[in-house]
């Protein structure tokens, strides 16, 4: 286990568990991937929390502020918690890794779809169901990112396995079958 993920879990499991017993998983679950995307998008918000020149109160009273009208009270309550132990620094971290358990509780496998052109939705449709054969589970959670340098096609990630069926990746294999006969 990295060495992240031994700070990151106890927290993760707990507010897990609180959410279970509260009934609102599946809300806070929503709530965690909204969250990730403004950690993830404010660099500015990172720097204050994660500052040590702020004192935990004032980090406090930021959180309530910024997030008291978008978040469960569980939620909030654990990002106070985060404050308090002066751990709110990884909040992403500690994110990410509720969202790692609870696929793994539930059985759904994350895969990421690298595309040369944004997919229409048709077109995520089919690959959405060859994620599902490739994963081995009907539930599955498609992340779509797009990258213009695999010139066209795909490139798919599910767990460990990886099918790049990308023009750039064809190349890359056509030049290194013409090196091996050469």
């Amino acid at each position: 286990m990295p060495l992240l993920n031994t700070v990151t879990t106890p927290y993760a499991e707990a507010f897990l568990q609180v959410a279970d017993a509260s009934g609102e998983t599946e809300v806070v679950i929503g709530q965690v991937r909204s969250l990730l995307d403004v950690w993830a998008s404010s660099p500015e918000l990172r720097e204050a929390l994660g500052s040590p020149v702020l004192e935990v109160d004032v980090k406090k009273a930021l959180i309530e502020k910024l997030f008291a009208a978008e978040l469960s009270p569980i939620f909030l309550n654990l990002l106070k918690l985060l404050a308090d132990r002066k751990r709110i620094g990884i909040l992403g971290p500690v994110l990410e890794r509720m969202l790692e358990i609870y696929r793994q509780q539930n059985n759904i496998a994350l895969a990421t779809i690298t595309s040369a052109t944004p997919l229409s939705d048709s077109q995520q449709a089919l690959v959405a169901e060859r994620v599902k054969s490739v994963a081995g589970t009907d539930k599955v959670e498609i992340n779509l990112q797009v990258d213009p340098s695999l010139i066209g096609g795909f490139l798919l990630n599910v767990g460990s396995k990886v099918i790049d069926a990308s023009l750039s990746g064809q190349v890359r294999r056509l030049g290194l079958e013409l090196a091996r006969v050469s």
